[in-house]
């Protein structure tokens, strides 16, 4: 058996599991624990993982929907990642957690292509090494991501106490997180056409929510895709529409909130809905915009734009040493207050 004393992960298996066990962990474990495929086959095969307190070292062993798995993780490990002196705008920080402001254009964590310049090489520098355990190994505790070219906060753990607390409030989804996106059209619940949309209703205030699965893309593995029924993770975005632009409206900001965290989720559940984010170029956000409606000057905004129009504006969640209840905002960054300029008057 693995060493009791070492911190453990329970994962429930979900309905219809893959038919072995390490596709079944590799679906149900956290996205928060950032535990790759990989990295859970070792586990495995090293014993780290249990059912009912029997270490299971067969990767093919056939799991059960509602089973719960231990996995006991390991020390964290030194990892060969550079410290640089990039800025950084910090809203908070204490001995357990910080909390930044990521401008578009950064990516949050080393990869191929960005193995420099992430969020990550600015936050070794910043910590001086005082960094709790992810995956196995000593980095910061990125309990959530951003991508790369939106804007806006998170919350980052300093020790394995908080990154564990904040761990558990991300998969319970009581982390209050709120978007701001520029979106082409206007979502409304007198729009007859999102009737007919699977997976979107509208709420009272004219809340549009939209209920699928998301899961990679069958053929380009860099985008998300809608499924529903068996296949992907299950994924709910509501979002009200709070200005609009043209007459009839073309465009408008929305505020989003998610009450799941799947990758590219707004950015794929918009795109469902026929409302892609201005600037996207992934999803389908480079629709061209009526002259008519708002003037050539916003059209010309609006194709030059150059990322995703979205930003994560508010970020509340308990800490999880203190128990004190924390709330931040970031206002729009200049980008995207430019371009709501450009677009003109509200409607």
């Amino acid at each position: 058996m693995a060493n009791s004393s070492l911190p453990l992960l329970h994962v429930t298996i979900g309905d219809y599991p893959p038919d072995r066990l390490d596709k079944a962990l590799a679906r149900d474990v956290p996205e928060e624990a950032s535990l790759s495929r990989s990295r859970l086959m070792k586990m495995i095969a090293d014993g780290m993982v249990s059912l009912d307190g029997v270490s299971v070292t067969n990767p093919k062993a056939k799991v059960e929907e509602g089973q719960t798995y231990a996995l006991t993780l390991e020390p964290a490990v030194d990892v060969d990642t550079v410290a640089e002196d990039i800025p950084l705008e910090v809203l908070w920080e204490d001995d357990d957690l910080i909390v930044v402001n990521k401008p578009a254009g950064m990516v949050v964590h080393p990869a191929p292509g960005s193995w420099t310049g992430t969020l990550v090489n600015a936050l070794l520098y910043h910590f001086g090494g005082n960094l709790s355990g992810i995956g196995g190994e000593k980095r910061p505790g990125i309990v959530h991501r951003i991508d790369k070219e939106t804007s806006g906060l998170l919350v980052v753990a300093k020790s394995d106490r908080a990154h564990h607390g904040l761990a558990a409030q991300f998969e319970a989804h009581t982390v209050h997180r709120r978007y701001l996106a520029i979106v082409n059209g206007a979502p409304d619940a007198a729009d007859p056409r999102l009737r007919g949309i699977n997976g979107a209703t509208f709420e009272a205030s004219n809340i549009l929510r939209i209920a699928t699965n998301l899961a990679r893309h069958k053929t380009d593995r860099q985008r998300q895709a809608v499924f529903f029924e068996r296949v992907g993770r299950h994924a709910v975005t509501r979002a009200r529409t709070l200005e609009t632009f043209g007459t009839p409206p073309v465009a408008s900001l929305v505020e989003c909130w998610l009450e799941t965290g799947r990758t590219h989720q707004i950015r794929v559940h918009m795109a469902h809905a026929g409302h892609g984010l201005i600037g996207d170029p992934t999803y389908g956000g480079k629709r061209k915009l009526s002259e008519k409606a708002v003037g050539a000057a916003a059209v010309a905004a609006v194709a030059a734009f150059p990322r995703q129009a979205l930003h994560a504006a508010t970020l509340g969640f308990e800490h999880p040493v203190t128990g004190e209840m924390l709330e931040f905002s970031s206002p729009l960054p200049q980008d995207m207050a430019d371009l709501l300029a450009a677009l003109g008057p509200v409607s």
